[in-house]
């Protein structure tokens, strides 16, 4: 049985003047502006230097290391096979309702486990008026305050077995999944892996399904040749196709040369600070981003054990395994499962489509919201879990004996 270890984020003082003294000595680059569009070429000059000063001046490291040293956080030393021993690193935020169903989150890029906290308090909550839920949320392998991967080829499947594992160490034999981006995919394993038996549903913000076609899927197949897409539809495969071919290189470069792309993002705070800060602007709706925020998501990649750039090995191992990770996790699952569809997320697929991934038993669709859905939109996505854990919902009492609910 793994360990479990009470854990405190303790960020050494060196580490922190490092920083500084690396902010102090930034070389910011010239830029052609374009007064009508000027995110067109990337992050706009003026942001970063706002930002980077703020980050060597203001920014208190200090206050956000102890306000997350507030929430309850462990480590977990964990045995993947033929990959050996790992420290995970945990937030495990349970109810005060006995019964309360165990939750697994997985954050994706550029996320962290930090993504989860406006979640907590109201998951937690319930027992009478809706479902409450024991909270465990990892930093995956590589990010945050977890280990480095050691060897080549640790990829999806290793990080799926990972979790699956630190579920049964506390004794959640069996749970369920809330999870967008690279959480999808691991998910998505977790489930063909370890569902039924012991992940028992699902809720996903974002899905990447195949289309069904008369070999693959001939009944779904056949029902949409007699039911054309909606407008809604349409309009989420524009923009997913725009996103596939325009907006993507992010995603080319970090799963084919991220050697190349590590030592920028090591070696330069600023070059780190761009280039999360560009997803966390133009992947949200909106969202009023403080520089607070911003500088927190940051450091905590800054800061990370393994280093800035280690998350980049799960973008290379995902391309490198044959069929692709993407591609494996097309197959169908018998656990069922939940989509939440945000308007202004990156992958926008027909809704008909879901029906690829297993048995879905919720499907929702808002009209706010972007990629970073628990933190945009938390309570849309607790209100999701909610309709389908809680009582009426299609999968209501899945994981026996935690229902969540206190009578």
């Amino acid at each position: 049985m793994a360990s479990i270890t009470p854990f405190k984020i303790s960020i050494s003082e060196d580490k922190i003047k490092r920083l500084q003294q690396k902010l102090a000595l930034t070389d910011l680059p010239s830029e052609v502006l374009d007064p009508t569009s000027p995110w067109s070429r990337g992050v706009p000059l003026s942001e970063i230097k706002r930002l980077a000063f703020y980050w060597q001046h203001h920014f208190n490291w200090r206050a956000v290391e102890a306000k997350l040293n507030e929430l309850a956080q462990y480590t977990a030393n964990i045995e993947v096979e033929g990959f050996g021993k790992y420290d995970i690193h945990f937030i495990h935020q349970k109810s005060q309702v006995t019964n309360a169903i165990p939750l697994l989150f997985l954050h994706g890029w550029p996320s962290s486990f930090l993504e989860v906290t406006k979640m907590l308090p109201l998951l937690a909550d319930g027992g009478k008026d809706g479902a409450a839920f024991h909270v465990v949320a990892p930093s995956l392998i590589d990010f945050g305050f977890s280990s480095a991967s050691k060897k080549k080829a640790f990829n999806v499947d290793q990080h799926a077995e990972t979790y699956h594992k630190l579920m049964l160490t506390l004794g959640y034999n069996e749970y369920v999944v809330q999870a967008g981006d690279l959480g999808y995919l691991i998910t998505r394993f977790i489930a063909m892996k370890y569902g039924p038996k012991h992940c028992k549903a699902y809720h996903l913000n974002n899905a990447a399904p195949a289309e069904p076609t008369a070999t693959t899927y001939p009944e779904l197949h056949a029902k949409m040749q007699t039911t054309p897409l909606s407008d809604k539809d349409l309009a989420g495969l524009a923009r997913t196709q725009e996103f596939s071919t325009r907006r993507n290189a992010y995603y080319l470069l970090q799963s084919s040369r991220p050697q190349t792309l590590a030592y920028s993002l090591t070696d330069s705070p600023i070059g780190l600070l761009s280039w999360i800060y560009e997803k966390l602007v133009e992947w949200s709706d909106d969202y009023p981003w403080s520089d607070d925020e911003v500088l927190t998501w940051v450091s905590i990649y800054y800061f990370s054990v393994a280093g800035p750039a280690a998350c980049l090995n799960l973008f290379y191992e995902n391309e490198h395994q044959v069929p692709s990770a993407f591609e494996k996790a097309k197959e169908w699952s018998d656990v069922p499962l939940g989509v939440a569809r945000f308007e202004k997320d990156l992958i926008l697929l027909p809704k008909a489509w879901n029906g690829t991934l297993g048995p879905v038993v919720l499907e929702s669709e808002f009209v706010h919201g972007g990629h970073f859905a628990a933190w945009e939109c938390a309570d849309a996505v607790v209100g999701d879990l909610r309709r389908m854990f809680g009582r009426g919902g299609k999968v209501f009492g899945c994981v026996e004996g935690r229902n969540g609910y206190s009578s």
